[in-house]
């Protein structure tokens, strides 16, 4: 059931990581393929997950990371990108940040100034603004 706002309850969280590990595995095959940015765009697609269980928010960050690992390409993954998932991908950057992982912190970075540059500093405000759709 609904809770506030939209989201989901407890209960359901076995179905969101249900979701989340399916949608895995279509970005472990693209990646296989050697397709990251289409990777990339199927890890974005439904995030954040519309729940306040930290344990689907965990699971969907791992599928992001490893999406986001795999981007060597930073210019032609923003031009494939669609702009309503740049505030997301914002989101995840941040997210990587707070890791404190050397080679996640990098990526993100390079990812962040790019991103940066492309989207402009709004999107940076809106996603440090955005209480309620937290990755």
């Amino acid at each position: 059931m609904a809770g506030a706002g939209g989201f989901v309850e407890a209960d359901n969280a076995e179905a969101i990581i249900a979701r989340i590990e399916t949608k895995s595995s279509k970005i472990e095959s693209l990646l296989k393929q050697y397709k990251p940015v289409e990777a990339l765009k199927t890890a974005l697609e439904g995030s954040p997950p519309k729940t306040l269980d930290e344990r689907c928010k965990s699971a969907n960050w791992i599928v992001v990371h490893r999406a986001l690992m795999a981007i060597k390409d930073i210019e032609g993954m923003l031009n494939a990108l669609d702009v309503e998932y740049y505030d997301i991908l914002m989101k995840y950057l941040y997210r990587g940040l707070s890791t404190g992982d050397r080679p996640t912190c990098d990526q993100c970075l390079k990812i962040h100034e790019k991103l940066t540059d492309r989207a402009g500093l709004g999107c940076i405000l809106r996603c440090l603004t955005d209480t309620i759709n937290t990755v």
